[in-house]
């Protein structure tokens, strides 16, 4: 009685999953078939307000300089341009990187301050001394990796300056660097290219939702001020921040022609310890928002966190007791061929329906998966390849199996914090490569 029940519950759970997965692939194809008959075109803005560019890096001496230099060549008026670079806690060239690229003599006039900085915080300690002497309208951040197309922050201006009394933040799209080094990065562009075009598209063309994501966005300098500034040590300090402009009642808009590059990890050990750092981050901002499911916040606050609570805990979870299920009943199977009188646990031959259901929503899941990945390379240039079709079949048996694992252990370690009153938010550095 027990496993049908489990099996049913998990069956559900799933069918829940899907449609969450349909809604926000619906509100993402209608952007999309909406914007593609859209002519995009520079043309000059009705103001260009100051803006105070923040690039925290910790030990990046591979990479700064060329980001430093896309950063300088951005198409927006240079007299409008603060840039402060910081070099936190370096050990390493970091700073003598910066300071090449700053030399360059195309560079001479412009207004950029190299900080080497000794303090703690991590990210959201560099973004926080930052705040204290920026004088631009809006700060812009953007990753030691990420190097912003040239209209990338014309592009995240515009979209702030249709409504800024409501947009207290803008936020663009992030693509994968080195997308072809390896199956690991492969799978990584995939994943990227997916929560960039599918899910942040969708959700802010059905909601009105947006998320911050770590780098290539600006936000109102006045209104961080008067929050505080970001929340100090947080292992992700841009969704901690989404969820305080939500509670504020304001939007944070979707710039989808604002690009900037970003290096994604080579191998599996730092996508781990990258990708535990994320998740453990975002379990703690959801645990920390759930009093908001049964408050008087605004219904969009309500939403994101009932979303994000589905999305790490219950989906999660079903997706975990799916594949229990999956492996028992195939092990099952295996020992009838030795003893024909074993029975299949989750499947007992007196229940078929409930076996085929089975069947078809693990189907279905993978079915989803592959469309999701191939519906969002279709909407961009260079992406949608039949390589990509075979790619993303094998990533759902690799890939993203990974990905549950990882959620698993960052669950466990969140709670082990709770439990033992400790001090949780390490960060590990992410390896760069030159490129």
């Amino acid at each position: 009685m027990l496993n049908n029940v489990l099996a049913f519950s998990t069956l559900v759970s799933i069918w829940f999953s899907l449609l969450a997965s349909l809604i926000t692939l619906y509100g993402a194809i209608r952007f999309w078939i909406k914007h593609s008959k859209k002519i995009v075109s520079i043309t000059p803005l009705k103001r260009y307000p100051t803006i105070t560019i923040v690039v925290p890096a910790h030990n990046e001496e591979l990479v700064i300089a060329k980001t430093t230099k896309g950063i300088l060549d951005l198409n927006y008026p240079a007299s409008k341009i603060e840039v402060l670079l910081y070099a936190d806690n370096c050990q390493d060239k970091t700073a003598v990187e910066m300071q090449r690229a700053v030399d360059m003599p195309e560079y001479k006039y412009r207004n950029v301050q190299i900080i080497k900085r000794q303090g703690s915080g991590g990210k959201a300690g560099v973004l926080n001394d930052a705040l204290e002497i920026a004088q631009g309208e809006y700060i812009c951040v953007y990753d030691a990796d990420a190097l912003p197309e040239q209209n990338a922050l014309y592009f995240l201006v515009k979209k702030v300056l249709e409504n800024p009394s409501r947009y207290m933040a803008t936020f663009g799209r992030n693509k994968t660097r080195n997308a072809r080094q390896n199956f690991l990065t492969r799978c990584i562009n995939q994943e990227v290219i997916v929560s960039q075009r599918i899910q942040h598209v969708g959700v802010w063309n059905l909601f009105k939702i947006g998320r911050i994501p770590g780098t290539n966005f600006i936000i109102n300098t006045e209104y961080v001020r008067s929050i505080g500034g970001w929340q100090q040590g947080a292992l992700t300090e841009d969704t901690e921040i989404s969820f305080r402009i939500m509670e504020d009642g304001y939007l944070i808009a979707l710039a989808y022609n604002s690009e900037a590059f970003e290096q994604e990890p080579e191998h599996l050990r730092d996508y781990y310890y990258q990708r535990l750092r994320w998740a453990k981050g975002n379990y703690q901002v959801v645990i920390n928002n759930f009093k908001h499911l049964f408050d008087r916040s605004n219904w969009r606050v309500k939403l994101e966190t009932f979303y994000l609570t589905c999305i790490f805990f219950w989906f999660n979870l079903a997706v975990v007791l799916s594949d229990i299920i999956f492996f028992v009943d195939l092990g099952c199977v295996v020992i009838r061929f030795f003893n024909p009188k074993m029975s299949i646990i989750f499947a007992m031959d007196s229940n078929l329906l409930l076996m085929q259901l089975l069947l078809i929503n693990w189907l279905l899941m993978i079915l989803l998966y592959v469309t999701q990945i191939n519906l969002a390379l279709a909407t961009q240039y260079g992406q949608a390849t039949s390589d990509q079709i075979w790619l993303a079949l094998g990533s759902y048996f690799t890939y993203s199996q990974l990905f549950i694992a990882i959620s698993i252990q960052a669950v466990c370690s969140v709670i082990g914090d709770k439990i033992f009153k400790r001090d949780g938010n390490k960060w590990v550095k992410t390896k760069r490569f030159a490129d």
